[in-house]
């Protein structure tokens, strides 16, 4: 499937395409994202990917059909550690929810750019130097102990060092401009509060990236295939967002269960080329079943709540 220029160009064509109607015709207004219309489009792209899926299916046998299947399942239930940082920095900068989608429109444009070169590497990578998929593996599994053992970490936007170095090369508006990232005030061009957002959104996803892709390595060595299922998932990662956002503290088992996922991958990627390799197959039904106990075992044992004073400061305060 590599070497078929056609599926390459074509499969890009449709995404620009897809990107195109989401913005220019239903979304060309600001709005606030309804759960119903988040779910429509959930289940738009789940419903996409999969009749994409089939497609693979029949051109490319059953094979190629899991392992995108199992690619997909594992960069979307990761893209929910996303979630959590797009929630947490809308509430910090106190970002308006008619310009919520604007922000995440944009910022996943820039996530398949980034995610494309980096799939790109690491297959050259994995190519010219085998031993690099135990570096990955390695990786993969202390990233997800780390992830069990330290579930709650804090996030400072303000300590950020892009957002400081970005302040230093650009005036920054005291407050929002609608939904606009730049605007022209007394014949100076400044960046809006919008803006900054939209960086770290894109930063997030690059430190995520870091993780997920090595873990479909895992799953193929199919550029095409880790590709396009990455895509698939960054493209329903939006609607999922707003379908989502107001119910993810009751999911608080989840971030382990995203632990157990990597580490999984991860020791499925050392044991690849030994007797004791783990089947595709296997490994989708392993990382169906930790995902929904951790779902399950969230719902039955609720998080307690602690309830505390706001200490999130409003964008102007970050900004000045």
């Amino acid at each position: 499937m590599t070497d078929t220029t056609w599926l390459w160009v074509g499969f890009n064509l449709f995404v620009l395409a897809m990107l195109a109607l989401d913005l220019g015709v239903f979304h060309r207004k600001a709005h606030v994202v309804s759960f119903r219309e988040a779910m429509g489009w959930t289940v738009a792209w789940v419903t996409l990917a999969a009749i994409f899926n089939l497609g693979i299916w029949h051109f490319a046998g059953a094979e190629k059909a899991l392992e995108f299947t199992t690619g997909y399942v594992i960069e979307y239930s990761l893209s929910v550690d996303n979630i959590f940082v797009f929630a947490l920095l809308f509430s910090y900068f106190a970002v308006p929810a008619a310009y919520q989608h604007r922000v995440l429109f944009w910022g996943i444009l820039g996530a398949l750019v980034m995610r494309a070169v980096m799939i790109v590497a690491g297959s050259v990578l994995i190519t010219k130097f085998a031993w690099i998929i135990y570096v990955f593996g390695a990786f993969l599994i202390l990233t997800g102990i780390k992830m069990i053992v330290k579930r709650e970490e804090e996030i400072h936007p303000e300590r950020n060092p892009v957002v400081k170095w970005f302040k230093r090369l650009m005036p920054v508006t005291a407050d929002y401009r609608g939904d606009k990232f730049f605007v022209r005030e007394n014949g100076v061009r400044m960046a809006t509060p919008l803006f900054v957002v939209l960086m770290l959104v894109e930063l997030s996803d690059v430190l995520f990236a870091v993780d997920s892709i090595p873990a479909i390595f895992a799953v193929t060595k199919d550029p095409f295939i880790v590709y396009t299922s990455n895509v698939f998932a960054i493209l329903g990662l939006r609607s999922l967002y707003f379908a989502l956002a107001g119910v993810l503290d009751k999911f608080h088992y989840l971030k382990i269960g995203l632990g157990v996922v990597l580490t999984f991958v991860g020791v499925k990627m050392l044991l690849g080329h030994t007797p004791l390799k783990i089947d595709t197959l296997v490994s989708l039904g392993v990382i169906i079943a930790v995902l929904a106990t951790s779902i399950v075992m969230s719902l039955v044992r609720p998080k307690k709540v602690i309830i505390k004073s706001d200490a999130h400061a409003p964008a102007p305060a970050l900004i000045d």
